[in-house]
């Protein structure tokens, strides 16, 4: 899998073998041998890899390469997937707690649609939208 998720993070980032070898230190013929499978990164080359991509280094190994490619837009993420516990908890992927700056102790609504599933979202999501459209309708009076 590790082959075929470092092609897929290098063409969701528009890099070329060239592009992303001058990155990480190797040559584009180490990085082609890596996306053929010919071979492997070793263990400093593969967290290299991880922290240039931002993901970890059990996603750049394990991970299935369509959760690897970015939805459509801007800051729209697929994190992965998560487990649920016996008690019912889950452990978010340390990348969304940091691009959400999501800590210990932080509360979070948890939204639900029998046909869409879970979401997880801000309280204050609910507390400044009223503000945001009263303001534009004070604004189009």
């Amino acid at each position: 899998m590790i082959a075929e998720n470092i092609a897929t993070l290098r063409k969701r980032e528009n890099l070329s073998q060239e592009k992303l070898a001058e990155a990480i230190g190797v040559s584009r013929q180490t990085i082609a041998k890596w996306e053929a499978g010919e071979s492997v990164p070793d263990v400093l080359h593969s967290a290299q890899l991880a922290d240039f991509f931002d993901v970890s280094l059990d996603e750049l190994v394990h991970l299935e390469s369509h959760l690897l490619t970015a939805p459509n837009g801007k800051g729209k993420y697929i994190f992965g997937t998560v487990t649920v516990g016996q008690r019912g908890e889950i452990h978010l992927p340390p990348r969304a707690r940091n691009v959400f700056h999501i800590q210990a102790g932080d509360q979070l609504l948890l939204l639900g649609d029998e046909n869409q599933g879970l979401a997880l979202l801000d309280p204050s999501f609910f507390l400044e939208a009223p503000k945001h459209f009263s303001e534009k309708q004070q604004v189009a009076e």
